[in-house]
């Protein structure tokens, strides 16, 4: 059984069609990747994954249940996170904060306590930061920078924290959308190491929508490839690399593949 299957997904906004019955299957363990020009439609994936958009017709499979109708916060409490395109993080706040708030599905203190800050709350509180700190934070090697406010640091390290605050929610599936996008080079192989080895160490399933087709052809176990919101090929690195449709679509002209 697939960890996660999209069957027939459909998008619309208006008279746009995003997604046009778009099926995928991802099992446990997969490092999947999903690429395709800008405008294809791999963001609006992740979004009907995550519960930000609701799909036109089609339905969202995690784990053989079927979630199309549940509301982003009860699939983050199915342990599944994301990261973003466009850096949101909370920019006035410090790392330590913004990788904590990861964890909020585990919080079961009440309003009053947490306000107050008292008792069971200050107790959960405490070990919800023992847990950042022992497990990601020095997993991802942000322990010098914690304290640092998070709007302050450089554009590789920030996209850093956004993955740490991600790895907080302990996800049994990680999306990640564009991790390396605006990085230079040495940005690029430290944040492809710091994903390769948490999903190791976690045993993480990572689905990941990238452009930087070095990264996707060196880390991918399989690859779908989106144009116009339609899957038009799914295979490993080396079947991807060598469609006619693939090509096609990125050069936007007919060229014979070897």
């Amino acid at each position: 059984m697939a960890l996660l299957a999209l069957d027939d997904l459909h998008l619309s906004f208006g008279g746009v069609a995003a997604l046009a019955g778009v099926s995928l299957e991802i099992n446990t363990g997969d490092f999947f990747a999903v690429i395709g020009p800008n405008g294809a439609g791999k963001t609006s994936i992740f979004n009907c994954v995550s519960g930000v958009y609701a799909p036109t017709r089609g339905r969202i499979l995690f784990g053989g249940r079927d979630i199309t109708q549940l509301r982003p916060h009860q699939r983050a409490e199915l342990r599944i996170a994301r990261t973003f395109q466009n850096i949101a993080l909370f920019r006035g706040m410090t790392v330590l904060d913004n990788v904590k708030i990861g964890r909020h599905v585990y919080l079961r203190s009440g309003l009053l306590a947490c306000g107050l800050y008292y008792g069971r709350a200050a107790r959960e509180e405490l070990a919800h930061r023992a847990t950042v700190e022992r497990e990601i934070i020095d997993l991802l090697e942000l322990q010098d920078i914690r304290h640092k406010i998070a709007g302050t640091l450089p554009y590789g390290l920030q996209k850093r924290v956004e993955l740490a605050r991600a790895l907080a929610l302990d996800p049994v599936l990680l999306l990640l959308d564009e991790p390396t996008a605006g990085m230079n080079a040495e940005e690029t192989e430290d944040m492809v190491r710091f994903i390769v080895h948490a999903a190791r160490v976690k045993h993480l399933t990572v689905v990941m929508i990238e452009h930087d087709m070095g990264v996707v052809m060196d880390i991918s176990d399989r690859i779908a490839v989106l144009d116009f919101g339609k899957k038009i090929a799914e295979g490993s690195p080396t079947q991807v690399r060598q469609d006619a449709n693939v090509v096609r679509a990125y050069l936007g002209e007919d060229v014979e593949v070897a």
